[in-house]
């Protein structure tokens, strides 16, 4: 398997791929439709993202994240001096069930971290449904830390964020 920048094209093998394991739309990190993945909602969202990636194996596409920066989320924490860090936050994080508990995840986690710190950006933050467990386990072992809990618009979500050094 290997991980690619995403593009335009690569909307109809994400849409198939989507299809065949039965999901209707690619779910974000709070478990809301973000991805319309029809052809033309796949090619949408891989033109406007400003970091997606898609892992593929011999038969197409396994996995897809997608991130964009959010300047207006400066970090002001320990080792910040002025809140003039620069935050980006992860949209999607979409692995084939079949590739589940393979890695691909993490991989993909790690190639937005890469490309987001190469762009300045210190701090990577993620949405996670409060009720969602093995959501919040899994970004808790990839170093991602409780930051506050908010209304969201499918319920009480956890904002988690992690320094994109440690995540690289």
């Amino acid at each position: 398997m290997h991980v690619r920048a995403a593009r335009p094209d690569d909307a109809e093998a994400l849409r198939t791929a989507v299809s065949r394991a039965r999901e209707a739309t690619v779910f974000d990190d709070i478990g809301a439709p973000l991805l319309d993945v029809s052809a033309a909602g796949v090619r949408e969202a891989a033109a406007e993202a400003e970091w997606s990636f898609l892992m593929e194996d011999d038969n197409g596409p396994v996995g897809v994240a997608i991130a964009h920066p959010d300047p207006t989320e400066a970090t002001d924490g320990p080792g910040d001096a002025g809140g003039d860090g620069r935050e980006a936050e992860l949209l999607a994080l979409w692995v084939h069930p079949t590739h589940a508990g393979e890695g691909v995840a993490a991989e993909l986690l790690s190639r937005v971290a890469s490309s987001v710190s190469d762009s300045g950006v210190e701090t990577l933050r993620a949405s996670v449904p409060t009720d969602s467990p093995g959501a919040t386990e899994f970004f808790s072992a990839h170093g991602f830390a409780h930051r506050g809990t908010r209304r969201g618009p499918a319920g009480d979500e956890s904002l988690v964020v992690a320094d994109v050094d440690a995540l690289r």
